[in-house]
């Protein structure tokens, strides 16, 4: 009886030994389930992280890309206004020109025939020949006028070259601080996610938002630009065709004078 006694407290403790093995296996298998399933969670939240950033990295090269091409268009509206006004002011100068020249043809022939209907071969001669000269000198004036506009036009095609090229290298400067502010603002936002502590990840944080407003600083110093660029050449070309009338000196000719140039 005391054998079977002992044989069967030790079955029963070899039974609890049994049953406390499996329980301790158990929660091992727990916890190593547990810590798969958080090491997934950190692989799952790094993967949609990394995916948000891509997604941001695209949209700012996107965004990058679309602001190359306005200030392209931009710059290629400028010159075709400023080349317009350019030839705007070469044909006013030579219509201003050929006008003159035909009013001047136009009084000489008038002159002739006065001179034909009431005067003589000898006073007739004197005044076609002041009438050449008149002539004369009204197309050394035209030519005069004709290079006065051209030199006017040249200047202000001088003026708007310079301050194209100054709009131009502007916007230069501005898009190259804007993809080196682009690249920085990368770097601390991956500086952020890739924090060892809380006081790193603020640090951090605060640069990147330093970062970013110097960013939307030089993005509203280019919109300004963009903004404007224009209006210079829009404004300036009113006053390009016109000549300032100069006035006519008083006339000093005997009356019926054949040579006087203002009767």
């Amino acid at each position: 009886m005391a054998e079977q006694k002992e044989s069967s407290v030790l079955f029963s403790l070899k039974e609890l030994q049994n049953l406390e093995d499996e329980r301790t296996k158990q929660e091992e298998d727990d916890r190593q389930r547990s810590a798969l399933a958080e090491q997934q969670a950190r692989l799952d939240e790094q993967r949609r992280a990394l995916e948000v950033e891509e997604g941001r990295r695209r949209a700012e090269e996107e965004r990058r890309r679309t602001d190359e091409q306005r200030t392209r268009e931009e710059q290629a509206r400028v010159d075709a206004i400023r080349h317009a006004e350019v030839e705007r002011a070469r044909l006013d100068a030579e219509n201003a020109a050929r006008m003159e020249a035909m009013r001047r043809q136009q009084e000489h022939e008038a002159q002739l025939v006065r001179i034909k209907e009431g005067s003589g071969k000898k006073k007739a001669m004197l005044i076609a020949v002041g009438v050449g000269a008149i002539l004369f000198l009204g197309a050394i004036g035209a030519g005069v006028a004709f290079k006065i506009n051209n030199d006017k036009a040249a200047a202000i095609q001088a003026a708007k070259d310079q301050e194209i090229a100054q709009q131009r290298a502007q916007v230069d400067k501005l898009m190259s601080d804007l993809k080196a502010q682009s690249d920085q603002v990368d770097q601390l936002t991956s500086a952020v996610s890739n924090a060892k502590s809380d006081a790193d990840r603020a640090a951090a944080q605060q640069r990147l938002a330093d970062a970013q407003k110097a960013q939307q600083v030089a993005k509203e110093q280019l919109a300004t630009i963009q903004r404007g660029g224009g209006g210079g050449g829009r404004g300036g070309g009113g006053g390009g065709g016109g000549q300032p009338t100069k006035p006519r000196p008083a006339c000093t000719c005997q009356a019926g004078d054949p040579l006087c140039s203002c009767l």
